[in-house]
Parts: structure tokens; sequence; C-alpha cells
């Protein structure tokens, strides 16, 4: 059963920076996609970054040239380093994963299968 663990969310200034971290634990095999979703109050969960098996990155238009995903395999952990960040960024993120590839293409996050607890962001101006 894969464990997703997000830490590093605190609250800053508009303009700083934040990297998040999501711990995997208890899987064998890398799932197919590793992704950070973000939900703020009152409004849609919606995906902010994705990277893939294969290393394909995508990323909401939203956050293109700020934010950064990445992982660290021996660690079996994926990160997020958010620069430039926008009061528009505050909201709880969290790391999603699924072995499931029409999943990592459809976006949805309804059908991700694996969710840490997430982690608070608050960016205020």
């Amino acid at each position: 059963q894969v464990q997703l663990v997000e830490s590093g969310g605190d609250s800053v200034q508009a303009g700083g920076s934040l990297k998040l971290s999501c711990a995997a634990y208890g899987y064998t095999s890398r799932p197919s996609c590793m992704a950070w979703f973000r939900q703020a109050p009152g409004k849609e969960r919606e995906r902010v970054a994705r990277l893939d098996s294969d290393g394909s990155l995508t990323y909401a238009d939203s956050v293109k040239g700020r934010f950064t995903i990445s992982e660290d395999n021996p660690k079996n952990t994926l990160y997020l380093e958010m620069n430039s960040l926008k009061p528009g960024d505050t909201a709880m993120y969290y790391c999603a994963a699924d072995y499931r590839w029409n999943v990592c293409y459809s976006g949805s996050w309804q059908l991700y299968y694996y969710w840490g607890r997430g982690t608070q962001v608050t960016v205020s101006s």
C-alpha cells in the first residue's frame, strides 16, 4: 500500500519561495505518475504539476516558469519548488500518485487513488 506524506508548507510573503516534499512509502515500483494538486477554500482541487515515470513533466499554466517538480528516486521523495509566490497560490497542497496511465493523463483529481494529507501554503501580500 502506497503512503504519501507531504511536508514543507509554511506562511510566506509574496515573492518568496518554498520547497514542498512528498515522501512515498510502501511501493515496490514507482507509480506511473506522481503529482501535486492544490485546493484553496471554496475552489475546485486543481493539478499543479505532474511527473511521470518516463520523466515527462506537466505544469498548470498558472505556475509555469515559477514552480518546478522533481524527484529523488533513491529517497522515494517528490518535490515541488515554488518561486515568486503569489497570494493566489495560497492553498492546501496535496501529493497524489497512480499506476493507471488513463488516470495520469485525465487530469481529474477524483480518479487518483493514492493521496497524502496535504500541507498548507499561505502567501501574504
